[in-house]
């Protein structure tokens, strides 16, 4: 894992905040110059730190590398005030409301088993948590896509230039 120094960070965020920022606005945002930011952000994709063109962020490069999927019992006049506790907890990156066993399934990360540990304490003292069952992720096989279901959509629209796939 690299070293991430302040300003790593902060181009890390404002990539977040905004995907489509230009390396002039983000330079110039961040105080820095233009090639500064540029060989940043280079080194970053390098490092695999970014990827997808430079605006997905590889969290297990930046030291979240456990991966839990957490399914939470709650009663159900908490719902909302579950979900809304659920979205001030910086570990926890989506939230679902789902049917089946349990009623809300969220994807959560941590640094170590201790960290994850500590995040799932904070979701069990949540007012409406009942009970939750946490499952590890033990390897990403097939990572978040969208791509196929882009391109099927676009092979189906004549006069649309694909990629062999």
């Amino acid at each position: 894992m690299p070293t991430l120094d302040p300003t790593d960070l902060k181009i890390l965020l404002e990539l977040i905040r905004d995907p489509r920022v230009q390396i002039g606005e983000l330079a110039e945002m961040l105080g820095i110059a233009r090639n500064t930011a540029q060989t940043r952000v280079r080194r970053l994709l390098r490092a695999g730190v970014l990827h997808d063109g430079g605006r997905e962020i590889d969290l297990e490069a930046v030291g979240y590398d456990v991966v839990a999927f957490v399914t939470i019992e709650v009663t159900h006049r908490e719902l909302d005030g579950v979900v809304g506790a659920l979205r001030l907890l910086p570990q926890v990156l989506e939230v679902h409301e789902i049917s089946g066993r349990g009623d809300v399934w969220c994807r959560v990360v941590a640094t170590d088993t201790h960290n994850l540990q500590s995040a799932l304490r904070q979701i069990l003292r949540i007012k409406g948590v009942i009970r939750t069952e946490t499952v590890l992720a033990l390897h990403t096989h097939i990572p978040y896509r969208t791509e196929p279901l882009i391109s099927r959509l676009a092979q189906a629209v004549p006069g649309t230039p694909t990629r062999p796939t």
